[in-house]
């Protein structure tokens, strides 16, 4: 169980990310079009997880962008812009702003991914969403990085993400 705050009140996950060095779990996220992605979806693409509580909040609303704005450059790779909103607002969000360049992907039907990756909130106001997390993977599905952000409040270290490629 992680420990890392809100508003800088603390609050626990129901894990501690996948470690570094191992391969990530298979998925089955829903897309903005409500067709499942799984890990084989991307075969062969690196991968960069941006992980938040919501969309419709500033902080994971920027690191959207952030990762948006860095994607078109970045080869052979994907960035997957996961949290517990329904696809619908994740499909709103990105168009309203223009974002082509990461994909959504909805955990909204059981919190599976969150809690088999240790990220899924168990206490506090955001009890049952996903904690702010970045899990970086190379093109063959291992973990070469991550990151649980300490206060959720706060952005993740988009350079440390990106140089892990």
């Amino acid at each position: 169980m992680a420990s890392i705050t809100l508003g800088g009140n603390p609050v626990h996950t129901s894990g501690e990310l996948p470690a570094v060095g191992t391969q990530l779990a298979d998925f089955a996220l829903v897309q903005n079009d409500l067709s499942v992605a799984s890990l084989s979806t991307f075969a062969g693409k690196k991968l960069v997880l941006n992980i938040f509580p919501s969309v419709d909040t500033g902080t994971c609303a920027t690191s959207v962008r952030t990762f948006n704005a860095s994607a078109s450059g970045l080869e052979n790779t994907v960035v997957l812009c996961i949290s517990r909103d329904l696809p619908f607002a994740q499909k709103r969000f990105c168009g309203a702003e223009g974002l082509e360049n990461v994909v959504n992907l909805s955990d909204f039907q059981e919190g599976a991914f969150g809690k088999a990756n240790g990220l899924e909130i168990v206490d506090g106001p955001l009890k049952g969403l996903h904690s702010r997390a970045i899990i970086v993977v190379d093109a063959n599905g291992k973990i070469v990085h991550t990151e649980q952000v300490a206060e959720i409040a706060n952005e993740p270290n988009y350079e440390a993400a990106l140089a892990a490629l």
